[in-house]
């Protein structure tokens, strides 16, 4: 911890001189509903089998008939070949040098709409799409026009697109395979290539979210100004424009008979991916407990989250009751239905320290019936989740920060790699250990590991993580507006040596986090080692005058938990009076 101290002592003196799984969880915070102007999106990558790293693609030239290879996110699978691009941009994880960020969840809707020939899926759409766009309206066309040629290799998708001025949700899902001959290609092809999408604007000043289920109900159709088709989409650019979708996303629909009506009635959510109690209390609840967490009218919307009112839908936005800030989107990721009565720490699953994680499966059986538990925003399989604020007022490399956490989001720390970065911090790189592969400095696994040691006693052990967790974040907050103005003083003078200084930064501060969590680790396994609790004061513990180690503390159990076991084995372990 002392190298962390010192690092940042020195820093100040610096500045002062100078699937059925349910993943993914998603927020959107438009420049009028943030606290600063920025505009925002964020995203957990749950999965397990997903590892925590920071991905990184450096920009790039490519000679005429360069090709890229396109594999499948989930399985590494070899999808196919496009044509490359004359230039890419770099992409700093999720977000690339224009401060442009996508984040996704999987809403799976209508299996057989999965276009089993198509080689585009949703990981690489938003690789591509982030290489190749300078906007948020520019990575929706690229996207749209990707799918169109290639087809869409993944089941639905929920994006969220932004940029430092705007940010949108993107929803999609395949056309389903029909082979036709095509006498002149002389082989079989897909009729239905390609995709149904609907792309639409967050109002300034209002906030969004979704969870593995599409979001996007009823839009506006096409007027040629606030409204356009992709046969319109050369009109992307027009500020005026607000939502954009494909020309046949109602079309389909009819044909498919998944809607019949009028055009001005149809419901991209009702026609592709339809409410189900699953998609309502797994998915919509976490929407919920953001949106609850913003705004004071949410509780009208319970039964619709929990899934008992399956004909109410959530607003696709609300106006918030204050501005937000990075910090409420770490908190909101950080989550566990606290404050409702759908708590998991408050059961008797929680066991005798508080627990609110359930281990999978999801749902399970006894005695003939089925049961589930929650499906909290916060949970412990997330590979990494980030925070993309990307600030419209400063230079590209300074505007976009890109705050990634590795591991469970509870339990984590997040990190600023601005975007204007010229490499990854070394601990944290891609490829530095992988979900198989154990590295004891590798960021994913030390974090993995202190999370793996706060579930065994979880009320006590979060009181010290949280401490530490809140203490370096806000060092970080507080260190944010002197790093902007030394970085912008730079960039006017010399924009590779501002490069260059958030590098240094952000790059020393996310290898001095690995440590310091490395520390705290060893901290904590000395401090509640065999279910005591050692005395300590101020990070050192106390010893007698002879040096021998004060006697530590016996917490025992809750009383609700002394009840649970009475309750449970009778006299067993009742003493004589």
């Amino acid at each position: 911890m002392k190298r962390f101290s010192v690092f940042f002592s020195l820093l100040l003196l610096m500045m002062l001189t100078c699937s059925v799984l349910y993943p993914c969880t998603s927020y959107l915070v438009s420049k009028g509903a943030s606290a600063d102007g920025s505009a925002m999106i964020s995203y957990a990558a749950d999965s397990h089998i997903r590892y925590g790293e920071l991905y990184w693609r450096p920009a790039g030239e490519w000679a005429a008939g360069t090709f890229i290879t396109l594999y499948d996110r989930s399985t590494a699978k070899p999808l196919g070949q496009i044509p490359q691009v004359g230039k890419t941009y770099k992409v700093v994880g999720f977000m690339n040098e224009f401060q442009v960020s996508i984040g996704e969840t999987t809403f799976d809707g209508r299996s057989e709409l999965v276009d089993t020939t198509g080689i585009v899926d949703y990981g690489s759409l938003m690789f591509l799409a982030l290489q190749r766009s300078r906007s948020a309206r520019e990575a929706i066309k690229v996207m749209a026009e990707l799918i169109s040629e290639y087809g869409y290799a993944s089941s639905g998708e929920s994006f969220s697109i932004g940029d430092p001025n705007e940010v949108w949700i993107m929803e999609l899902i395949g056309k389903g395979t029909e082979l036709v001959y095509d006498k002149k290609l002389k082989k079989y092809i897909n009729k239905n290539k390609g995709g149904v999408w609907v792309a639409m604007k967050i109002p300034d000043g209002y906030v969004s979210a979704h969870a593995n289920q599409a979001r996007i109900t009823n839009f506006s159709l096409s007027n040629g100004k606030t409204s356009i088709s992709s046969k319109e989409l050369d009109k992307i650019f027009n500020p005026e424009v607000e939502v954009i979708y494909a020309y046949d996303v109602i079309s389909f629909a009819k044909e498919k008979a998944y809607f019949s009506g009028n055009d001005e009635d149809f419901s991209f959510s009702d026609a592709y991916a339809p409410m189900t109690y699953d998609a309502a209390r797994y998915c919509e609840l976490r929407v919920w407990t953001m949106f609850n967490a913003v705004n004071d009218d949410m509780q009208q919307y319970w039964n619709a989250a929990t899934g008992k009112d399956l004909n109410t839908r959530l607003p696709l936005y609300i106006k918030p009751n204050r501005k937000l800030t990075p910090a409420d989107l770490m908190s909101f990721k950080r989550n566990y239905l606290q404050g409702t009565e759908l708590d998991m720490s408050k059961d008797a699953g929680a066991g005798p320290f508080g627990l609110p994680y359930r281990w999978r499966p999801l749902t399970w059986e006894h005695n003939g019936k089925k049961y589930t538990n929650e499906r909290a925003t916060v949970t412990q399989q997330t590979g990494f989740s980030f925070i993309a604020q990307m600030r419209s007022w400063l230079p590209d490399p300074v505007g976009g920060i890109y705050w990634l956490g590795v591991d469970d989001a509870g339990s984590c720390v997040y990190v600023p790699f601005y975007c204007g970065i010229s490499e990854p911090a070394r601990t944290w790189a891609e490829g530095y250990g992988d979900i198989l592969t154990y590295k004891d400095d590798a960021a994913f696994w030390v974090f993995n590991r202190v999370a793996h040691f706060a579930y065994l006693f979880y009320d006590r052990v979060m009181v010290d993580l949280r401490k530490h967790q809140a203490e370096l974040e806000n060092k970080f907050f507080s260190y944010q507006p002197q790093i902007d103005k030394i970085a912008v003083g730079l960039h006017e003078k010399d924009p590779e040596l501002a490069r260059e200084f958030l590098t240094d930064y952000s790059t020393t501060t996310a290898d001095n986090v690995v440590y310091y969590w490395k520390e705290l680790g060893n901290f904590l396994l000395v401090k509640y080692l065999d279910g005591n609790v050692k005395q300590e004061e101020n990070g050192e513990f106390l010893r007698n005058p002879w040096g021998y180690p004060k006697s530590p503390k016996f917490p025992g159990y809750s009383e609700k938990w002394k009840k649970i076991i009475v309750e449970d084995t009778g006299d067993q372990f009742l003493l004589p009076e």
